[in-house]
């Protein structure tokens, strides 16, 4: 039996942010911890924008594996980016929606 409960970060874009929140409700009642992109209610700066996104990534690099949230098969640039870390650093990945070709 595992010493903790496996760590999953969700990804994906923030257009999809209802059906990430489905997942996260959803991962957390199989006993998974969840890590997600963080949430804003405003408009964000590009400063803030890119320390979100710096953020997002050591998210990754705490998680097992990483969840990419992609209804329809859309994948955003920053979406992209996190699921190239995410192989580079080892982490499986596994989609939602259609696994984009190359994947």
């Amino acid at each position: 039996m595992p010493d903790r409960p496996e760590i999953v970060c969700i990804c994906g874009s923030t257009r999809f942010l209802h059906q990430m929140r489905r997942a996260n409700r959803d991962l957390t009642f199989e006993g998974v911890i969840v890590v997600a992109p963080g949430e804003a209610d405003e408009l964000i700066t590009d400063e803030q924008k890119a320390a979100l996104d710096a953020l997002h990534l050591r998210k990754i690099d705490l998680a097992d594996r990483v969840l990419v949230v992609n209804p329809g098969g859309y994948i955003g640039e920053s979406t992209r980016r996190e699921i190239a870390y995410a192989h580079a650093a080892g982490k499986p990945v596994s989609f939602t929606g259609p696994v984009p070709s190359g994947q």
